[in-house]
């Protein structure tokens, strides 16, 4: 189904700034061909321009300059993202080359197009839909394998096609209730209350209550995990930040209280995003800059989806140990023992005897021995917490929760009003409204402020 015409062409840089090999500029609306027509001098005696053909030339000023050699391409709407007509000259990559060229396509006519202006254009031209736009910018912003596959299931129409499955069942049970409103006279025939209870129950409360639960899952994917290193000064949290990351990212010395605030870094467990966190070592001192380090460290703690309780076991587990796990062991957390290489076998089982029943994970941070093991106990740990599955079919965002569960409330209502045996009228209300609810998800009732603020989370260019 076409979207609304609009008469006023954009363009912008596709590709992120820097340098490279290739650099795009995007340009989309009724008037992209003249531009290109206007800006572009084909090799040879081209006089038309095909759909969705490259053409070598270049592209020059009004005054004849050339700015650069580019491949030019046309391609007709609504055969395009945006399915208005859309041209893209491909230059070289220099930022500055690019900002050349644009500045010709404005001085030429076209308007600098706004951040996700395209992606807006191909959701109101009705090419996707709002789960499917949401998703680019997922895959756009993905820092793991999980991410990306999460998006791209996304976009291929996963989540659009369990909301569509849901709101059908709720078009069914309207219709039902609306005939018996039509004809009120006969609703005790027409309502069959037992029969929708368990359609309503099995068909849309129970979907909706499987897709909020995927919700955390994939918030989890898409943002990580934040996982806090924690210790008394001396264990060993920088040399395992380093090992986990497999490069010196943090300073490494013999003296204690060497890491004065917090360093993050990330890497990725098993398609998660896992925010490592290294802090200051929490001790008593008279050190100003440390104190405000070992501040910074306990709200790095209280905020910490999983905290590693680093312990020196060449040293043993000292009262300074003790006092400060007292401060994490309320929250998810792993007792870790460094500096294995250290200590016999006989006196690790000794020290693992303090925190019975828990099993602390030993490594050599600074040999990076145990830690594949420590790895899979994160992602373990999560997954627990999380209820983490292996792969993910789609996953609501922040956005898509919300109108779940507000939809999900509605549907209670309407369960308990069949019990009560309420009039047809009252139903359909309760089901309009979660109906309303889950249209918002997909875009069909989508207040113009909530698109507004969707696509400004895009980047410029698409």
């Amino acid at each position: 189904m076409a979207g609304p015409q609009r008469t006023d062409t954009i363009a912008a840089v596709a590709t992120p700034p820097g340098i490279g090999g290739i650099g795009i500029i995007r340009i989309s609306g009724p008037g992209a061909l003249p531009l290109m027509q206007q800006l572009f001098h084909p090799h040879g005696e081209h006089k038309t321009f095909q759909s969705h053909k490259l053409y070598y030339g270049t592209v020059q000023t009004r005054s004849g300059r050339v700015l650069d050699e580019v491949l030019a391409v046309f391609m007709r709407g609504p055969a395009t993202y945006t399915r208005e007509d859309v041209v893209e000259l491909h230059s070289h990559g220099s930022w500055l080359v690019l900002q050349s060229l644009l500045a010709e396509v404005f001085a030429a006519g076209a308007r600098a197009a706004e951040p996700g202006e395209f992606t807006k254009r191909a959701f109101l031209g009705g090419r996707i839909d709002l789960t499917k736009a949401e998703a680019v910018i997922d895959l756009l912003e993905a820092r793991t394998d999980g991410g990306v596959r999460l998006a791209v299931q996304q976009m291929q129409g996963e989540l659009l096609g369990r909301i569509e499955s849901i709101r059908d069942a709720m078009v069914e049970i309207l219709a039902v209730i609306e005939v018996a409103i039509d004809f009120p006279d006969d609703d005790v025939e027409i309502l069959d209350s037992r029969q929708l209870v368990v359609q309503l129950e099995q068909q849309v409360v129970g979907p909706i209550q499987q897709l909020l639960s995927l919700a955390d899952q994939g918030r989890i994917i898409r943002e990580g995990v934040h996982v806090v290193i924690a210790g008394r000064p001396n264990v060993g949290k920088s040399s395992l930040l380093n090992g986990l990351l497999q490069e010196d990212r943090a300073l490494v010395t013999s003296v204690p209280g060497t890491t004065r605030d917090t360093i993050e870094e990330m890497i990725s467990i098993h398609g998660v995003p896992v925010h490592l966190v290294d802090t200051a070592g929490i001790r008593a001192h008279d050190d100003l800059v440390e104190e405000l380090g070992i501040e910074r460290a306990r709200k790095k703690l209280a905020e910490a989806d999983l905290v590693l309780f680093l312990i020196d076991a060449s040293v043993g587990v000292t009262e300074q140990d003790l006092a400060l796990y007292e401060s994490v062991k309320g929250q998810s957390h792993l007792v870790v023992f460094n500096k294995i290489d250290l200590v016999d076998s006989e006196d690790l089982a000794r020290l693992a005897e303090v925190f019975d029943p828990l099993v602390p994970v030993p490594i050599s941070a600074r040999k990076r021995d145990g830690l594949d093991l420590l790895q899979e106990e994160i992602y373990n740990k999560v997954a627990v917490r999380e209820g983490l599955q292996e792969q993910l079919s789609c996953a609501p965002n922040v956005r898509h929760k919300a109108i779940l569960n507000a939809a999900l409330a509605a549907c209670k209502r309407l369960q308990v009003a069949f019990t009560e045996q309420a009039p047809a009228d009252l139903l359909a209300v309760d089901l309009q409204v979660a109906l309303e609810s889950l249209s918002d998800i997909v875009g069909l009732t989508t207040p113009d402020d909530v698109l507004d603020k969707i696509f400004s989370e895009f980047c410029i260019g698409k």
